[in-house]
């Protein structure tokens, strides 16, 4: 029996072990020095298990008496996870050398916040889902102040800690609430015990404070609250890891809660999600409006694309967990793309983060301002971008589950944060002609995950290279 558990696990055992063994091979050498080779093989370790977890393995696995499940849907959202964590990773190396924060901790910890993330897709037991998220979380905290001499990155690092806990608190208030009514911790005994129409008023109250923990690690209003402050005060390398793998782990945990655990009561808990995903919507297409610093402004547009992607969930059907992966992998390649491009902005070597400093950027850079134009039209929904088949996904899914009027506020808030995106496009192409241009070296990397990720955009409309097959097949295994 154990070794049959173990077996379900080994990916992240595996994972585990590496982060240890990493560890243990920086104390006893030059430390620091081994940071840049820790990166790489961190990469190559995430790439090989999302190889491995894609093309072995189907069906569903269930290890320790269902706290742990190995499904369709944990499948497909933890290659999701490694592959844009491994990306993070490539990106980041030459920018965190640079500036002397290539420290042999920064990919142990992204590490172990990997294990944790995948702990958390594949959780079948409240307590196994707290495990998973404290340590993804705990790990998150130290890479946001990683910057030790930076005042903003130690506020950044703080506030996400504290704010962090207070979510914590919420949503292990929420699981002892369900615990209390329903008498067991697993998912698989919760969905005996709520029943639509027939969940009591304690039990309710567990899923308010289960789902406002939980919209937390969303960044979905109202506890979005940390994520523009935290954006802005993390190493421009840990705010792209922060946009990208933790999002999708944090939406597939969502999106299993809500359907392995409550999944006879959509009604009780879709009309919530509705109203979170209207609300984050709107207020990060409003809010960025006024940005001018590019990584605040991303911190605002994560807000409204979750909103978009909560959208699907509060579906509550099939078609709506498969329309928010679709969505999930398309945001997460475009964030990719995105960033790489704020990492390029540089002068005299220091990193830039004034919108302004774009002004007639494709006069200098013109290759690499059609690549950032794409990725904004696709932010935007603008067809025939891919990204504009992503929210088409979410808005027909909320459609057909009777939610019509999310569906056309969605639509509105679209249109509304096309302006922040389109903004940044005239900058580029119309903007005032400045004395001082950009730097135009930036090694050979970005430039690469930029212009791959445009490109996916583009011919990504014809068959989104599998992502929808995959995710219908996890959607399948979720919902039955």
């Amino acid at each position: 029996m154990i070794t049959a558990d173990l077996n379900v696990i080994l990916p992240e055992i595996l994972l585990s072990a590496f982060a240890l063994a990493g560890l243990l091979v920086a104390v006893y050498t030059t430390k620091d020095k081994v940071g840049g080779m820790l990166v790489w093989a961190t990469a190559l370790v995430f790439v090989l298990l999302a190889t491995w977890i894609g093309s072995t393995g189907e069906g569903t696995q269930i290890a320790f008496n269902g706290m742990f499940v190995q499904d369709g849907f944990a499948r497909f959202a933890k290659v999701t996870i490694l592959l844009s964590a491994a990306a993070v990773l490539v990106m980041s190396e030459s920018y965190m050398r640079t500036r002397g924060l290539l420290r042999f901790e920064y990919p142990i910890l992204v590490a172990l916040s990997a294990v944790g993330m995948m702990m958390m897709v594949s959780a079948g037991d409240l307590m196994a889902l707290y495990m998973g998220l404290e340590l993804q979380s705990l790990a998150l905290y130290v890479v946001a102040s990683l910057r030790r001499d930076s005042v903003r990155s130690t506020e950044a690092g703080l506030k996400y800690f504290v704010l962090g806990a207070l979510s914590s608190g919420l949503l292990l208030y929420g699981a002892s609430l369900v615990y209390g009514y329903a008498g067991t911790t697993l998912f698989s005994g919760i969905i005996t015990t709520a029943q639509a129409g027939e969940t009591s008023i304690g039990m309710l109250l567990g899923i308010v404070f289960l789902i406002s923990g939980l919209a937390f690690k969303v960044s979905a209003v109202p506890f979005h609250m940390w994520t523009p402050d935290v954006y802005e005060g993390s190493p421009t390398p840990v705010t792209a890891f922060f946009a990208t793998a933790p999002k999708v782990a944090a939406m597939a945990l969502f999106a299993r809660v809500m359907h392995d655990a409550f999944g006879n009561a959509v009604s009780d808990w879709s009309q919530i999600v509705a109203l979170l995903s209207l609300l984050s919507m709107f207020l990060g297409a409003v809010a960025a409006i006024g940005q001018t610093n590019i990584k605040r402004l991303m911190a605002f547009s994560s807000i409204a694309h979750m909103g978009y992607a909560l959208m699907g969930l509060a579906a509550g059907t099939a078609f709506g967990v498969q329309a928010m992966l679709v969505y999930m992998a398309i945001y997460v390649t475009m964030n990719v793309g995105t960033f790489a491009f704020i990492l390029m902005m540089q002068k005299d070597g220091a990193p830039v983060t004034d919108i302004s400093a774009l002004n007639m950027y494709a006069k200098s850079h013109p290759g690499r301002a059609m690549s950032m134009l794409v990725l904004l039209f696709s932010l935007a929904g603008v067809p025939p971008m891919l990204g504009f088949f992503g929210k088409f996904y979410v808005l027909r899914a909320a459609y057909d589950a009777g939610l019509a009027w999310l569906a056309i506020a969605g639509v509105i808030a679209s249109v509304i944060g096309a302006y922040y995106y389109i903004r940044i496009v005239f900058y580029m192409y119309f903007g005032e002609e400045q004395s001082e241009q950009l730097d135009q070296s930036s090694g050979r990397i970005l430039p690469v995950f930029l212009t791959v990720s445009a490109l996916i955009m583009v011919l990504g409309i014809i068959n989104m290279f599998g992502v929808e097959a995959a995710a219908l097949e996890a959607a399948g295994a979720l919902v039955n």
